[in-house]
């Protein structure tokens, strides 16, 4: 497993802990405490190690008609997908700072919009919200840890997500250390990366050994959330874990990829940075982000949804920037 940079939010934004409501016994007390405890923020190190430049990989490999050598640099991606918790947070705190939101987010599938987070609720992830929304808050995210936000127009930092022209033509500063999405080869890299090599992209992340080997001992059901095994979201991290609906398990104590990532397939699509394309050739040892214009976003992942069906490591969805979905979100990445 790749190591991990925990990242503790600044106390202005919200308590690490929740206080439980009175009418629970000490022990009831007890039991959800363990529950409560969890890292929404939590990024694993990835790309090349041992002192090398970058790692080499074929996207698209098993899965698409057209495939390329992509070169990877150092990053870093979070364990799970965007809770929340952690986006109600942050967005009530940016909103005070004057950044603007098309849409409020919900917890998950079923939840209320623009709510407050609930107790068994808050570690799903958030959904209802554009990728719009979630370029800005990335950039609000960045300001409150002090750190340069990635997405600018003309030199200007973006904060409100209805200038959609101008997040149309939105740059990202790839070499910035702030919060953002990551790229679709980027996206990828992780979905199928293993200890020892990299799967392939016709089975879902995490269904191969530490050599990338497919491995069907592993049921899909084991590493995702998709319309076969749940009619809604469910916390983060929990593929594979059993439970009942009274008792819903702890995020993060589900099954990881190969990477150490949850969710890489199913439980929500997942939007990354690019606008949909056929894979293109890109020069040896450059970052690759995709086209410099286009119509919809690429998403990855599948989900629960059965709008959303293919869940494979390799599979790709685009979607117009503005459309709205309980089955969309995102997760936070980083340049190492």
């Amino acid at each position: 497993m790749k190591k991990s940079k925990k990242l503790l939010i600044p106390a202005v934004i919200f308590t690490a802990v929740f206080l439980l409501q009175p009418a629970y016994t000490q022990d009831k007390q007890n039991d959800l405490s363990e529950y409560f405890v969890f890292e929404d923020m939590d990024m694993v190190e990835l790309g090349p190690k041992d002192g090398q430049e970058f790692d080499v990989y074929v996207i698209g490999d098993s899965s698409q008609s057209f495939t390329e050598k992509r070169w990877i640099k150092p990053f870093l991606l979070n364990r799970t997908e965007t809770t929340y918790d952690l986006w109600y947070s942050v967005r009530k705190t940016a909103e005070d700072m004057g950044y603007k939101f098309l849409n409020p987010g919900q917890e998950g599938s079923r939840g209320k919009r623009g709510a407050a987070p609930t107790q068994y609720g808050k570690y799903q992830p958030v959904t209802m919200i554009s990728w719009y929304d979630a370029v800005i808050w990335c950039n609000a995210l960045s300001e409150l840890y002090g750190l340069t936000p990635c997405y600018t127009y003309k030199n200007q930092v973006l904060k409100d997500a209805t200038e959609t022209t101008r997040l149309d033509l939105a740059e990202c500063n790839w070499d910035s250390k702030g919060f953002r999405l990551p790229s679709e080869e980027e996206w990828e890299y992780a979905a199928r990366k293993t200890k020892n090599g990299f799967q392939g992209g016709d089975i879902m992340s995490g269904q191969a050994d530490e050599n990338g080997k497919t491995d069907f001992s592993i049921p899909e059901e084991a590493v995702s959330w998709t319309a076969n095994n749940t009619d809604q979201t469910r916390p983060a991290g929990t593929a594979g874990t059993p439970f009942e609906s009274k008792a819903p398990p702890k995020p993060g104590s589900g099954n990881p990829n190969g990477a150490g990532l949850f969710d890489m397939s199913g439980n929500i699509l997942e939007f990354v940075w690019d606008w949909m394309a056929n894979y293109r050739p890109s020069e040896p040892g450059k970052r690759c982000t995709g086209p410099e214009s286009g119509s919809q976003r690429v998403s990855r992942g599948g989900s629960w949804s059965v709008y959303t069906p293919f869940c494979y490591a390799g599979d790709r969805y685009s979607f117009d920037p503005n459309e709205v979905y309980n089955y969309f979100g995102f997760r936070l990445a980083q340049t190492n």
